[in-house]
């Protein structure tokens, strides 16, 4: 079986949407305001959206708040009208859910975990708050596993009957476009993934330079 082209599957989606001439609800899972910047000039067009910020695995707090605040900013930057919904980030259902993670490396098994709990997280507020869809902007990065995230929400989709929407958003440069978004907005953009054990990783990578 080939690779599956999320970014493909997800264009055929927006297709269908666009012979109903409706716009759907959609839930947006997002990690950070330089990576939600592509993700939202690309489906702002075809889509309601509201932004879920789930990310319990950010360290340290002062720091989930700085990219929650960042989020906030690029909404207004944009003109959207989009709620930023920002529930309780425990970090202990993170280190519950990754307790390996730091005899692990980024991309690892421990990151599948993370991204399973954030994006069931995201699922089951879609379904209880009747959104359409539902998805995240995690795929944009190079440094994260697209193919995982769509396995995960597939499954999701099917558990609690919420449309996951299939992507790939580093497609068409969209990580490029990323970049050059958060330059024209003026996006504070972190140098290491979120959590505490990447904060580490960052931290040993500078004094071995």
């Amino acid at each position: 079986m080939g690779k599956i082209n999320y970014n493909l599957k997800m264009e055929e989606i927006i297709k269908s949407i666009k012979k109903e001439d409706k716009r759907p609800r959609l839930l947006l899972q997002v990690c950070c305001a330089p990576c939600s910047s592509s993700v939202l000039t690309r489906l702002r067009e075809y889509f309601d959206i509201d932004i879920y910020y789930y990310n319990p695995n950010i360290y340290p707090a002062n720091e989930l708040n700085k990219r929650v605040e960042t989020v906030k900013e690029l909404v207004d930057e944009m003109n959207l009208d989009s709620k930023v919904i920002f529930p309780e980030n425990n970090p202990e259902d993170f280190y519950k859910f990754v307790e390996n993670r730091k005899n692990d490396h980024e991309g690892g098994d421990s990151c599948y975990k993370c991204y399973q709990l954030r994006l069931e997280k995201s699922a089951k507020y879609a379904k209880e708050n009747s959104f359409d869809y539902f998805t995240t902007t995690l795929s944009i990065s190079p440094y994260k596993n697209s193919t995982w995230l769509n396995e995960i929400g597939e499954k999701l989709e099917e558990k609690y009957e919420i449309k996951y929407l299939y992507s790939d958003f580093k497609k068409k440069n969209g990580y490029k476009d990323s970049i050059d978004l958060s330059k024209k907005y003026n996006l504070y953009r972190q140098d290491y993934c979120g959590c505490v054990f990447s904060f580490k990783e960052m931290q040993e990578k500078k004094h071995e330079k």
